[in-house]
């Protein structure tokens, strides 16, 4: 059986940008379960994929610093704008931070398949085990077996299933004795107990929040659905939230206080909030929604949490809502400076497959990105 130099399963953002990289004189075969490349590139950011941020930085990642800030200094949204630059790929900024291709996903996809066009595709192709002996990887599918000297897995994570995601990657770090953190849902929207279903009936409302978890306060829209919470917010929220409460100011940008100060009016007519929200947060915090200046102290305390609401959610809204996989190979396991398994000479694990994950707004891209390149620089030459 023939032994290529790479195998690189996975044909995603950082599969492809690894292959991208890597020497073109290499025998490179790259295995995906769909029948085309890049099905996640293509249908995320509603087709135009948000591929960066303007505000790149370790603190919009949940993972492990050292490894996270290395990548960043390695591959930073400055290198990844310049490789977007140099191969003539136009972007629109949206809010003044999210980066997206101007027309559509296709042109990174057409980027990515015209620079890994060297390599052999081997699409709609299942991996359905990985093994090694001696110095030679064989990768056994559902369509016969692969062998390579260096293996580069690239599989992504659970989100997504009706695209092929699965949790195969760490299938295969299992087999090689690595340790892993099961895949759970990330940046999917939360679901609430019931003392706040009131928020269930808002949905399709949105509104300009802070939620903070921990130590971490994300500044977004938040939207009401029949579940629970969503919006970009929420999203992000969710990558740091495991359990317990979390905290969300309803006007960020206002104090309670100066607005409802003397005025006539009633108190949901000063809160410049949608009506429904207004008479329902007063609601949810046991305020009476009477003339601003006849609010008494306990009220007045109870109407303070407007800018602190406190409350636990009940979970979230799954893998089928989620928009990436929180988990993966720990990071502990890899070398930092080429994604090399610690354990395993030649075996690599880039992308959502490692623990690493970023909050919404393109930060899992130039993570996908950056990791994929950095490999690829790392992989011997012919």
């Amino acid at each position: 059986m023939k032994i290529r130099d790479v195998i690189i399963l996975g044909a995603g953002a950082s599969g492809l940008m690894c292959a991208s990289y890597l020497d073109k004189n290499l025998d490179v075969a790259i295995v995906d379960v769909n029948d085309k490349v890049a099905k996640k590139l293509k249908i995320s950011g509603g087709g135009k994929c948000n591929i960066t941020n303007k505000y790149v930085d370790v603190k919009n990642f949940d993972g492990d610093a050292v490894l996270i800030k290395s990548v960043l200094k390695k591959f930073s949204r400055d290198d990844m704008l310049n490789f977007l630059k140099a191969n003539q790929i136009e972007l629109e900024l949206r809010k003044n931070r999210y980066y997206f291709c101007k027309r559509s996903a296709d042109d990174i996809i057409n980027v990515l398949k015209k620079k890994s066009s060297f390599a052999k595709f081997y699409l709609n192709t299942k991996v359905i085990d990985v093994k090694k002996q001696d110095d030679v990887f064989e990768v056994i599918t559902d369509k016969g077996s692969l062998k390579s000297y260096a293996l580069v897995v690239a599989t992504g994570g659970e989100s997504f299933k009706n695209i092929g995601a699965s949790d195969i990657g760490l299938k295969i770090a299992k087999n090689f004795d690595l340790e892993v953190k099961n895949f759970t849902p990330a940046l999917a929207g939360l679901t609430v107990q019931k003392q706040e279903f009131w928020m269930k009936e808002l949905s399709g409302l949105s509104c300009y929040v802070n939620i903070k978890v921990d130590d971490r306060v994300i500044n977004e829209e938040m939207l009401f659905a029949h579940k629970g919470i969503s919006g970009p917010a929420v999203l992000s929220a969710s990558l740091y939230w495991r359990k317990g409460n979390i905290y969300i100011d309803f006007l960020p940008d206002k104090n309670i206080f100066d607005l409802i100060k003397g005025s006539k009016k009633l108190i949901s007519s000063v809160i410049p909030l949608p009506k429904r929200l207004s008479k329902a947060l007063l609601k949810a915090l046991d305020v009476k929604d009477i003339e601003c200046k006849k609010i008494d102290a306990i009220s007045k305390e109870k109407l303070s949490l407007i800018h602190n609401y406190t409350f636990a959610p009940a979970g979230n809204f799954g893998f089928t809502k989620a928009e990436v996989s929180r988990g993966g190979v720990i990071a502990n396991e890899l070398d930092f400076q080429t994604f090399e398994a610690k354990k395993v000479k030649k075996l690599y694990f880039i992308g959502e497959v490692v623990d690493v994950t970023g909050e919404l707004g393109g930060y899992n891209f130039q993570w996908a990105f950056g990791s994929g390149m950095i490999c690829a620089k790392n992989i011997p030459r012919k």
